[in-house]
């Protein structure tokens, strides 16, 4: 069986791989536990928040959308090493902003008003700070990496990814708020020590001058991913994936809340389960393609997770919990329950079949395309995943506030994994005709 492990011991992977496990814990541990916060505290409706869930999703991911096209081009046309750490060095200033805004939540009262909008900053601003670092730490494996390792190096990102947001997500669950805007300014200050010691990884291309129109950008970086069937169709098959992730992601707070009648620990739970399923997947989807990159398992792994997805829906249709009016059940609770193995294990498996779908698809973006516009191509791919992701977001918000039950809108995300399969077999299809002989 190929292994990845042996990554873990080198230089030219190690540092990237704990930056960006830092970076994704530091990212979930301030957003779930301001969005979990405000959903458990301060509102009292199902509609108020989960259109709160979709409004912070949205801020997170509306500078993917802008702000790509500049991102990517920076990355390929300077020292990416240089960027991470300029990045993650204004993540500190960012997360004592967002440690101020939980601060001021906390303490309630007249701080309250104000804190909500300074914790959409912060989180809109690790937007920005997240959509300059994301074309790096895919492109920049390519350049460190022999070619047979980039499938297992970005499983292993991936799965290490999954693994910091298990680890932010439970915390989050856990940690009173003003411990957790602590460690968020902690971590921020560790991650930016250990970008430090990512190796330089200067430009394929020196000179080239930058565009910061972005507009005009955006628009020319999509044009040139087109012209690369491959390409263009695995950008496509991502983004269809994380628009369901988007709004399975905001139905999960709610649900749990409202549906399950279960505390934010048990939130938290899901969370982690889904952390821990697509981590799985990830090294699943590895092993069986012994470092291949290839879209031959794609349609099957979405269709297996769209009818999770449908099954997810029938046990919490089916779910009855005896709690008094007003009460949450705590985890504890909510596992001596006797649909919750069915609930956590359709979680779980919705997970695997997500992390088997995309993460092949990741590696098609840095290895079908020329190394000098890697980065460019994953901001491209970033672009138009985020405006997915805000689709997702707004058509979920959308939902609730139309007053459909967040439970009925599971079986919309069921349905979308029926078109992330056409688009993942139409990936392979076009993976057949680009190896075919001449």
């Amino acid at each position: 069986m190929f292994t990845s492990l042996h990554l873990l011991g080198q230089r030219r992977f190690l540092p990237l791989f704990a930056t960006q496990l830092l970076n994704a814990f530091n990212d979930n541990l301030y957003k779930n536990a301001m969005v979990l916060f405000v959903v458990y505290s301060v509102y009292s409706s199902e509609a108020a928040e989960a259109q709160f869930s979709a409004i912070a999703s949205g801020v997170f991911i509306l500078p993917f959308f802008l702000l790509s096209a500049v991102s990517g081009q920076l990355a390929d046309m300077r020292d990416k090493a240089a960027i991470i750490r300029w990045v993650k060095l204004a993540e500190i200033v960012i997360m004592l902003v967002g440690a101020a805004g939980l601060l001021m939540a906390w303490r309630g009262g007249a701080l309250l008003e104000p804190a909500i909008p300074l914790m959409l900053l912060a989180l809109f601003a690790m937007g920005i700070h997240s959509t300059f670092f994301g074309p790096i730490k895919y492109a920049i494996l390519p350049q460190h990496l022999e070619r047979r390792e980039v499938l297992p190096g970005t499983g292993l990102v991936e799965a290490g990814t999954y693994v910091a947001i298990l680890a932010g997500t439970i915390l989050a669950g856990y940690l009173a708020v003003q411990w957790a805007a602590l460690l968020v300014v902690v971590m921020a200050v560790i991650g930016y020590v250990v970008s430090r010691q990512v190796p330089p990884a200067p430009p394929y291309e020196h000179g080239q001058p930058l565009d910061w129109h972005v507009i005009r950008s955006s628009i020319a970086l999509i044009r040139n991913t087109t012209r690369q069937r491959e390409v263009f169709y695995a950008i496509l098959a991502i983004s269809f994936f994380w628009t369901i992730g988007a709004v399975l992601f905001i139905q999960f707070p709610p649900l749990a809340k409202n549906v399950l009648l279960a505390s934010k620990e048990v939130a938290s739970l899901f969370l982690v389960i889904f952390s821990i399923g697509v981590a799985a997947g990830s090294v699943a989807i590895n092993t069986l393609l012994k470092g291949e990159v290839s879209a031959r398992y794609a349609p099957a792994s979405v269709i297996a997770m769209g009818g999770f997805v449908a099954a997810f829906y029938f046990v919490c249709r089916a779910w009855q919990a005896d709690v008094p009016p007003g009460e949450l059940m705590s985890v504890a609770l909510f596992l001596a329950q006797p649909l919750a193995p069915l609930v956590l294990a359709t979680l779980l498996l919705i997970a695997i079949g997500g992390g088997m779908f995309v993460v092949p698809l990741y590696a098609f973006l840095t290895t079908r395309c020329d190394p000098a516009q890697a980065a460019r191509v994953v901001a491209a791919n970033n672009i138009v995943n985020s405006g997915a992701m805000v689709a997702g977001s707004l058509i979920a918000g959308g939902l609730s506030a139309a007053g459909i039950p967040i439970v009925e809108q599971l079986l919309l995300s069921a349905a979308m994994c029926l078109v992330s399969a056409w688009l993942g077999a139409k990936l392979h299809r076009a993976e057949k005709l680009a190896l075919a002989p001449a």
